[in-house]
């Protein structure tokens, strides 16, 4: 008998297994990804999508199941001790995870979810697993690959292990369909793991552009205790080599050098991570051997509310990573109106307009990015166009543009897993947009 395959969405089994979308980015191992996360699954449900999130649990105190929004279900599921894994020690632990994931739907009817949307190359091994027990396609988003990681590595920092590579390699062959965050990330799965063009597609991210908008400077930095008429160059995120924060303390030192210094604040918004997490004070450390200490204002991970405030207050923010898969704090920045110098790699070159919205910058020597501080903050009129800009170039990258195309990668995925299998796949507009 002809079996019909309609593109309706109904539930998706997103797996987030080494950070959960809970978390606080900005500290360990959280960061943009748990924003991706719940922001596209905030998303997805209000297209009528049922997602649950599959992460593991760190803490015995930790509920199984949460509803985190509504139509968005997080399970923390128990795969190794709750404290004291690194990120490099869970591969171990996957063979518990995806136990307790098949689990979870081994009391539900044949066909409970649609697909399978694994994020990063751990869930990744799991979702292979998970897919191929219930018959559902499997679309992965690698978020950051290591080959591209291993080639832009921070001096000091350590390569990420042969065992991820190879698992990677298999996922892309073994994938139904790979989301890319732009179309250099794409072309790196096709030139450096073998991916199929046809399998690949290109979904920019998001911001929450509700969250992330203009408030005014002033009242900003009124609320945050920043001098009004300062220059505030902003670094946020996880504090790693990854990240080069340094090179924001070390540009702005030349910067102050240059007869500024009384009117520069730096502030650094966020906690150590990954290998940052073996020298904890290495950025207090630099900042007293730079001599700027006292012009320095180190602040612990804030709320994403709290976030927006200091984008408001800064006058730049500075995103000098070695690599980045996209780089959503450009693009929460740019939202609130305030310019960015960002290194030219990976999505980065997306995400700023350079020149118009910001600069990029060539690799990472500290006198490049003090000249490009200068540049915004000094050449009349481009500081103001830059905010104004800013605000346009960021709206073009609304979460709901990101759901929308994220589910047309789903029926993809099932039409043609449907089609493979010897049913016939209807590819009309599929029914879950707002309001249908």
């Amino acid at each position: 008998m002809e079996v019909v395959i309609s593109p309706h969405v109904r539930r998706i089994a997103m797996l987030s297994a080494h950070t959960s979308p809970l978390e606080q980015p900005g500290n360990g191992d959280a960061g943009g990804m748990n924003v991706y996360v719940l922001e596209l699954a905030r998303r997805l449900a209000a297209r009528s999508v049922e997602v649950e999130i599959f992460t593991r649990a760190t803490s015995s105190e930790q509920p199984s199941i949460v509803e985190a929004l509504p139509g968005v279900m997080v399970r923390h599921v128990p795969a190794g001790p709750f404290e004291g894994l690194g990120k490099h020690d869970l591969p171990a632990q996957m063979c518990t995870f995806v136990r307790d994931v098949l689990r979870a739907e081994a009391n539900r009817p044949v066909g409970w979810f649609d697909a399978v949307h694994s994020h990063y190359w751990l869930s990744g091994q799991v979702g292979q697993v998970a897919a191929d027990r219930w018959g559902v396609p499997l679309v992965h988003s690698m978020h950051t690959m290591a080959k591209v990681k291993n080639a832009n590595l921070a001096a000091g920092d350590a390569a990420e292990p042969a065992g991820r590579v190879v698992g990677e390699e298999h996922l892309v062959e073994c994938a139904d369909r790979l989301i890319a965050n732009t179309v250099d990330e794409a072309d790196q799965l096709v030139d450096l793991y073998g991916a199929d063009p046809a399998r690949v597609d290109v979904v920019h991210p998001g911001v929450d552009l509700d969250r992330f908008r203009p408030v005014g400077q002033d009242l900003a930095r009124a609320t945050l205790g920043l001098p009004r008429d300062a220059d505030v160059i902003l670094f946020a995120g996880r504090i790693q080599p990854l990240k080069a924060p340094d090179v924001v303390l070390e540009a702005a030192a030349h910067l102050m050098a240059r007869g500024r210094r009384d009117r520069t604040v730096v502030a650094v918004v966020g906690g150590p991570s990954g290998s940052g997490l073996d020298r904890p004070t290495a950025l207090v450390e630099l900042s007293d051997r730079l001599g700027i200490a006292d012009r320095i204002r180190f602040v612990p991970p804030v709320s994403q509310d709290r976030l927006a405030l200091w984008y408001a207050a800064a006058s730049i923010v500075c995103v000098p990573s070695y690599n980045e898969s996209f780089g959503l704090v450009a693009l929460e920045a740019q939202a609130c109106g305030t310019p960015v110098v960002a290194a030219k790699v990976g999505g980065l070159a997306t995400a700023v307009h350079d020149g118009v919205t910001g600069m990029l910058v060539d690799g990472h020597d500290p006198a490049d990015y003090a000249a490009a501080f200068a540049q915004v903050l000094d050449q009349p009129g481009l500081h103001a166009s830059m905010q104004n800009a800013a605000v346009h170039h960021a709206a073009r990258f609304g979460w709901d543009a990101t759901a929308e195309r994220t589910l047309a990668t789903y029926v993809k995925a099932i039409a043609v897993k449907a089609m493979a299998e010897g049913a016939v796949a209807d590819v009309r507009p599929f029914p879950n947009a707002v309001g249908q």
